[in-house]
C-alpha cells in the first residue's frame, strides 16, 4: 500500500488513506483495512472466546476478551458502516470457540452482522465453518485482482491481503523504544494485526516474516490511540545500514 507522502514523522489522526493494486484503502486506526470501492472492512485473527479456551488449561483470565474484542469491531463499523465484513481466519480461537460464546456476546455479533454480508475466512485455529454465528464460510476470498486469506503465501505474490502474523513494529524515539501493532505492506502485500484482545504482536524484524516484503519498500502503518502513524522501514533501515 502506499500512503500520502509516507515518512518516519508522519502523524495523522484516525484512518488513514492508502492505495493496493490500484484500489482506495482506509488503514483503520483500530486495526484493518477497509475497501472504499466496494465498502468492505476487512479484520483478521479476533481469537474469540481465547480466555476461555486459557481457562480449559488451567490458566485463569478475566473472561470478557470476546466481549471487549467486538465492541472494538463494534466501533470500526458504525463509524465505517461496510456493506460486507471480512474476518481471516483465527476468528475464534479453538474449534470450539463459537459453542462457548456467552448469551451477551451472541446479541453483540448477530447485531454487527444485521444488514450486511459476512465472511468467515478458515485460519488454522478455526479450519471448520463456526456453528450458530451467522455468516458465511470460505477457505479464501478476493477483492478484485487481491487474494484475502489467512496465512500469507510463501514467497512474493502478485497481491495479497493476510493476517495469521500478528505484525508490530518498533520504533525508537528519545524516550525509549515503542513497540505498537501494525500493518505491514509494500504494495503487494499486506498483513494485518491482530484484532483479539488477548492476541499478541510479533515484531516485523522475526524470521517468520523473511521473504514476504519487498524491504526497500515495506511500511509499517503503526497503530496507537486512535492514530496512523506510517513509518517507512526500508527507508529507516537503509539510513541505519548507511
Amino acid at each position: 500500500m502506499t500512503p500520502p507522502a509516507p515518512s518516519r514523522t508522519a502523524i495523522t489522526g484516525g484512518d488513514l488513506p492508502a492505495t493496493l493494486a490500484g484500489r482506495s484503502f482506509l488503514v483503520v486506526a483500530e486495526g484493518g483495512l477497509f475497501d472504499v470501492a466496494e465498502a468492505s472492512l476487512i479484520v483478521a485473527d479476533l481469537h474469540l472466546e481465547k480466555g476461555s479456551s486459557s481457562a480449559r488449561r488451567g490458566h485463569l483470565v478475566p473472561p470478557y476478551d470476546s466481549r471487549a474484542t467486538l465492541a472494538v469491531l463494534a466501533r470500526m463499523i458504525a463509524r465505517l458502516i461496510p456493506r460486507r465484513v471480512i474476518c481471516l481466519g483465527d476468528s475464534f480461537h479453538d474449534g470450539d470457540g463459537a459453542s462457548r460464546l456467552g448469551d451477551e456476546e451472541r446479541r453483540q455479533l448477530a447485531h454487527l452482522q444485521s444488514s450486511r454480508d459476512w465472511l468467515w475466512v478458515s485460519g488454522n485455529h478455526d479450519p471448520q465453518p463456526p456453528a450458530g454465528v451467522g455468516g458465511d464460510f470460505v477457505t479464501q476470498s478476493a477483492l478484485g485482482p487481491i487474494t484475502l486469506r489467512h496465512e500469507p503465501m510463501a514467497g512474493r505474490v502478485v497481491f495479497e491481503i493476510a493476517g495469521h502474523l500478528h505484525p508490530a513494529a518498533r520504533l525508537r524515539t528519545r524516550a525509549g523504544t515503542l513497540k505498537r501493532r501494525c500493518v505491514a505492506s509494500d504494495g503487494h502485500r499486506a498483513v494485518l494485526p491482530a484484532l483479539g484482545a488477548y492476541a499478541g504482536g510479533l515484531d516485523l524484524g522475526h524470521k517468520a516474516f523473511a521473504g514476504l516484503f519487498d524491504e526497500k519498500k515495506l511500511i509499517a502503518y503503526m497503530l496507537d490511540g486512535g492514530n496512523v502513524y506510517p513509518l517507512a522501514l526500508g527507508r529507516a533501515r537503509r539510513a541505519a545500514a548507511s
